[in-house]
């Protein structure tokens, strides 16, 4: 693996490091918050069902989760590809999971489930990888245009 290549796994680890312990705080925050009831016959009942607030976190942590360690994944496939071809296809769908990642860090935060701090903070990893990404695929579009006008 050349020295670029590890420099990119090393950036997509640490924000899939950032991305787990996000997940991890969110959700124990949401379980965390105060308990919702009702009062029936003038008593306090608690729900027994899961709260509609944890479940919307639950639902994007998820997927921030899920889209945000699927860049390392893609970016770590691409490096061991067995083809130009695989090398190319799983360096887009790491980026695509990064240009994802960016859409679920900002409903968490256009939601409030974030501070600006936290939002800015991470956001901003997140924009570094899609730069790196994007960079390296138009180095592989601009080879590919290449090698078709010889």
């Amino acid at each position: 693996m050349s020295e670029v290549s590890e420099a990119i796994q090393a950036k997509c680890l640490a924000f899939g490091d950032r991305i787990i312990k996000l997940n991890d705080y969110l959700l124990r925050e949401a379980a965390n918050a105060k308990p919702t009831y009702k009062i029936i016959k003038g008593k306090r009942v608690y729900e027994k069902s899961i709260p509609v607030y944890l479940q919307s976190i639950s639902n994007l942590c998820n997927q921030l989760l899920r889209a945000g360690t699927s860049i390392g994944a893609n970016n770590a496939e691409a490096t061991n590809a067995i083809s130009d071809t695989d090398y190319r296809s799983k360096s887009f769908i790491a980026l695509k999971e990064a240009r994802e990642s960016l859409y679920w860090i900002q409903l968490l935060h256009r939601n409030g489930y974030i501070n600006d701090k936290q939002f800015e903070s991470i956001y901003g990893d997140c924009e570094e990888l899609v730069k790196i990404l994007v960079t390296r695929c138009k180095k592989m579009n601009d080879s590919i245009d290449a090698k078709g006008k010889k």
